[in-house]
C-alpha cells in the first residue's frame, strides 16, 4: 500500500512504463503532459516508494525453449508457521518456479513452473519438489495454450476510473 495516494499523473506514468519501460524520460514526460524534470522526480518517487519495483524485458517462453507451463497445487501436511516458512524458502531457490502463491482453499500453494519438456518437469518433481519436507499432496495441470497473458496491472480499476486506459495526454506540456 502506497504511503501517499497516487494521483492521475502517477497512474499515467505507471501505465506508460508498464507498456514500454524503455521510454526515455523525455518521451514519458511528453506522453503524460509534464516537463522532464517533474516527470523524473515523480518516477524517482515511485521507485523510492517501492511501487515501481524494477524494469524487465518480457521474453517469449516458447522462443527461448521453455514451452511447457505447469500449474502445481501443493498441500502440506501441516500449516504451522515453520512448515510454511521451510517450504517457501526451498521453493524460492528453484529457478523453474516463476510464481508461487500461498492460497486459501483446497491447497496451500499454487506454483507456476516453466520447463523445456516433460522430462525436465519429471526431474523438477523428483529432484526438487518432492524432496521438500512436509508435502502431503501434489497435483499438476499443464497449460495447453495461453489465452490471456498480461503484465500490465489494471490501473484504471485501482484509480477508480471507469475507463480501461488512462486518458490520453494533451498536446502541450506543463512547466
Amino acid at each position: 500500500m502506497p504511503t501517499a495516494p497516487l494521483d492521475r499523473l502517477d497512474y499515467r506514468i505507471l501505465h506508460y512504463l508498464q507498456n514500454d519501460a524503455r521510454l526515455t524520460n523525455l518521451e514519458l514526460a511528453g506522453k503524460v503532459g509534464l516537463s522532464p524534470s517533474p516527470c523524473l522526480r515523480r518516477v524517482k518517487a515511485l521507485e523510492d516508494s517501492g511501487i515501481l519495483k524494477r524494469y524487465v524485458a518480457i521474453l517469449d517462453a516458447v522462443a527461448v525453449g521453455l514451452p511447457i507451463s505447469a500449474f502445481i497445487n501443493v498441500s502440506l501436511r501441516s500449516q504451522e508457521r515453520e512448515a510454511l516458512e521451510q517450504f517457501q524458502s526451498r521453493i524460492a531457490s528453484c529457478p523453474e518456479v516463476m510464481e508461487c502463491y500461498l492460497m486459501t482453499g483446497t491447497s496451500d500453494y499454487l506454483l507456476r513452473v516453466v520447463v523445456p519438456d516433460l522430462e525436465s518437469y519429471e526431474r523438477f518433481l523428483g529432484d526438487k519438489l518432492t524432496r521438500i519436507p512436509g508435502i502431503g499432496n501434489i497435483q499438476t495441470s499443464f497449460a495447453l495454450k495461453p489465452v490471456v497473458y498480461r503484465t500490465e496491472l489494471p490501473l484504471a480499476e485501482a484509480a477508480g476510473a471507469g475507463s480501461k486506459r488512462p486518458a490520453k495526454s494533451r498536446a502541450r506540456t506543463r512547466r
